[in-house]
């Protein structure tokens, strides 16, 4: 869970701060999916709506960045299997 103190959560969300951990970076992305779900309100829709969003982004994030990543390191150093 994101529990950062009170004063960074100010600053990250009056300032527009990049997050400076992972910490932060966790509190942010769970800060939008609490607002996206207070927002659209209590429901299985909205639920889910979060969950696949951030399904989705994140194995698209594995695909384009960690992917081609690990490629690299393995022609870098070598193959292990």
């Amino acid at each position: 869970m994101p529990y950062i103190k009170n004063e960074r959560r100010q600053y990250l969300a009056t300032d527009g701060s990049w997050p400076g951990v992972a910490g932060e970076l966790n509190y942010l992305i769970t800060k939008l999916c609490k607002d996206y779900y207070e927002f659209h309100g209590p429901s299985y829709q909205a639920i889910n709506d979060c969950l696949g969003a951030l399904e989705g982004a994140k194995l698209e994030f594995y695909r384009r960045i960690a992917v081609p990543y690990e490629n690299d390191k393995c022609q870098t150093n070598g193959d292990c299997y």
